[in-house]
């Protein structure tokens, strides 16, 4: 049969060409819905992946997954012999390509990490899509709420447990001076913090010695706010520069 005939075109528009195509649409709408409401959250928190990444990081998985449980609509149901499809060389492929836009949100600067929870959320966005893909509807709806519960809920919860604040620390010393490190642990330890071990760092720079480390809280309601430590360090003698931050994971 000619595939450019009326008739074989005509087969792209029968009834039941026609119903898989709604399924699949009601798929779609309901993989993206899902991955918006995880999406927001991240939008809340003024995160670079927001709901538009989510939906349709959630929209496409399900898409990927959806159209292989109708081999035998595939072009227009003109396929000799419809082909052996296996779901799971299907959703492997998926998480492959998300793995790449997941470490796309990954930013590491000094101590600090950032974008580790936008990564997992995003993988967790494509399975969600391949659950409603595959018909585990229900499940796929479970695991947007917990998704979003676990980026929102579990915060409050981290905050309320005993922790240790890390703080970052670049400091550059004015040229030929000599900083003391037991002197800088010591002043460290009266603010309530101490020099993470193995994290100091020190370089040269023109003659000036600069030295990175990581600051610890000893006592989470102990610890200096940073612009107390910020306040320590323009009075640490033979400080040129410094730079203070969160040290966020």
């Amino acid at each position: 049969m000619d595939i450019l005939s009326a008739k074989a075109l005509a087969t792209y528009w029968s009834g039941p060409e026609l119903a898989a195509n709604v399924i699949i649409f009601l798929n779609l709408l309901g993989a993206l819905v899902l991955g918006l409401l995880v999406g927001y959250e991240r939008s809340f928190h003024g995160r670079a992946a927001g709901m538009r990444t989510y939906g349709l990081v959630c929209m496409a998985s399900a898409a990927l997954t959806v159209f292989a449980g109708y081999p035998e609509f595939w072009y227009g149901g003109h396929a000799a012999i419809p082909p052996f499809v296996d779901p799971t060389r299907v959703v492997q492929g998926i998480v492959t390509g998300i793995g790449f836009l997941g470490a796309g949100v990954i930013v590491k600067e000094g101590f600090s990490i950032t974008g580790l929870n936008t990564a997992a959320s995003i993988w967790a966005a494509s399975a969600i899509g391949v659950l409603v893909g595959v018909g585990f509807y229900a499940a796929a709806i479970l695991l947007a709420v917990l998704s979003a519960l676990c980026m929102s809920v579990v915060y409050l919860l981290e905050q309320r447990l005993p922790s240790r604040s890390g703080v970052a620390i670049a400091v550059c010393f004015e040229k030929n001076f000599a900083p003391n490190e037991e002197v800088l642990r010591k002043v460290s330890v009266e603010h309530g913090y101490e020099i993470a071990r193995g994290t100091l760092s020190i370089t040269f720079r023109d003659g000036h010695p600069e030295w990175h480390f990581l600051a610890v809280a000893r006592d989470k309601r102990k610890g200096a706010k940073v612009s107390d430590l910020a306040k320590m360090m323009s009075h640490y003698k033979g400080v040129e520069s410094f730079q203070v931050s969160p040290a966020r994971h």
